[in-house]
């Protein structure tokens, strides 16, 4: 039972991490940061560099070409898998085991970028976070990485307070989890995501909405139960 974007991943260590994918629209303000703080930089050490002649012609070719394809990788090998706009964003690029991204994970979704842009506006690449199951363009696809957010970057959740609801249908031990990470996260959700999540069990539950789920998450985790 799917209830939001949570990824959960068993790390090398058996470690289970719960990392939310990030879509499209917090990738996107991260791209356009980026972007600002690259052509930015390139702009004043052009102007600065054009003082030299021909020699900082030369030197304007180097630094052109390292920061148009090592930009992003440098950043995410050395800054815990994010570049300046990722962190802004509070996100992050890992490997799809939980493990950080590395130098020929960060190589191989950077270099294939250049696919992602076609045919313009990053048509190929969109189309693929919109289409995969977990968000990831197709240098992601390709080198077996994705983008999250970091948990050390999010708000801690308020403790499900809602008035507990007792279940009358027998559920699954992992739909029941489902519900009990929804009413963990509820409180970090904006209304309409909320009741768009409890929508997706309304075929199981009659009447059911974003409160009475929280209700039900609070009853699963114990609260109102007997000893």
């Amino acid at each position: 039972m799917l209830l939001d974007t949570t990824l959960n991943i068993g790390t090398p260590e058996g470690v289970e991490l719960k990392l939310p994918a990030a879509g499209l629209a917090p990738r996107s303000l991260a791209w356009l940061i980026d972007a600002l703080i690259k052509y930015v930089t390139i702009f004043v050490v052009m102007i600065v560099l054009s003082l030299f002649g021909k020699v900082g012609g030369g030197l304007t070719m180097v630094i052109l070409f390292i920061a148009l394809w090592f930009y992003n990788v440098l950043f995410e090998v050395f800054n815990n898998g994010a570049t300046p706009g990722k962190r802004a964003l509070g996100l992050r690029v890992m490997n799809t085991n939980g493990t950080p991204v590395d130098w020929s994970g960060s190589l191989i979704r950077n270099l294939i970028r250049f696919v992602d842009v076609l045919p313009g506006c990053y048509a190929f690449g969109c189309m693929s976070v919109l289409l995969s199951k977990n968000f990831q363009r197709l240098g992601d696809l390709a080198a077996g990485t994705f983008v999250v957010h970091d948990p050390g970057k999010r708000p801690l959740p308020k403790p499900n307070d809602a008035q507990p609801v007792p279940l009358l249908l027998p559920l699954t031990l992992a739909e029941q989890h489902a519900i009990v990470s929804f009413g963990e996260r509820a409180s970090m959700l904006n209304r309409e995501r909320s009741e768009e999540l409890a929508a997706i069990l309304s075929p199981v539950f009659a009447d059911l909405d974003a409160e009475r789920l929280r209700g039900h998450a609070s009853w699963l985790a114990g609260s109102g139960r007997s000893a």
